[in-house]
């Protein structure tokens, strides 16, 4: 996994759903300030969802410590419209269908489901400089209390 200090490689792009429209854009056009990208795994699954609505609840207290939020899955953006207009959930959701983010974090691990092994991207949320430093790194989401998490890294890091 990606360590603190090391710049993140940013040049793959993404679709993003922002204020209700998809694009396709460049990370590193993402990173326009200090950024949190939380990874989780699928919409409408109990643990993504106390994830998201952690965040959700907590993301104006975020901005207001001058941090841009993004929520990423493999999810399709089709899928992030849904979720973000049943959820209310009004910062960016990224799609990554094909894990950019994980490869590009170092952050693809074995997973198990229903007995069968595979490889997929760790539920994990980093904090960026706007250069695409690693502020920090939270290896293990706590889905029920991210955003309390994410407050302790980032009052932390004197934010």
């Amino acid at each position: 996994m990606i360590a603190i200090g090391q710049k993140l490689a940013t040049d793959f792009t993404l679709q993003i759903v922002r204020d209700g429209a998809v694009a396709e854009v460049a990370f590193r056009d993402l990173l326009a300030g200090p950024t949190i990208v939380s990874v989780y795994m699928k919409n409408n699954t109990p643990s993504c969802d106390r994830q998201t609505e952690s965040l959700g609840a907590h993301a104006g207290e975020l901005a207001a410590l001058g941090y841009q939020l993004i929520a990423l899955s493999r999810d399709t953006c089709g899928s992030h419209l849904k979720y973000a207009a049943k959820k209310g959930l009004a910062y960016t959701l990224a799609s990554d269908p094909t894990d950019a983010f994980a490869r590009a974090t170092d952050s693809i691990v074995e997973k198990s489901m229903y007995g069968k092994t595979y490889q997929g991207p760790a539920r994990a949320a980093y904090v960026f400089a706007s250069d695409g430093t690693v502020l920090a790194v939270i290896a293990k989401v706590d889905t029920k209390d991210h955003a309390g998490q994410l407050k302790a890294v980032l009052a932390g890091l004197g934010r």
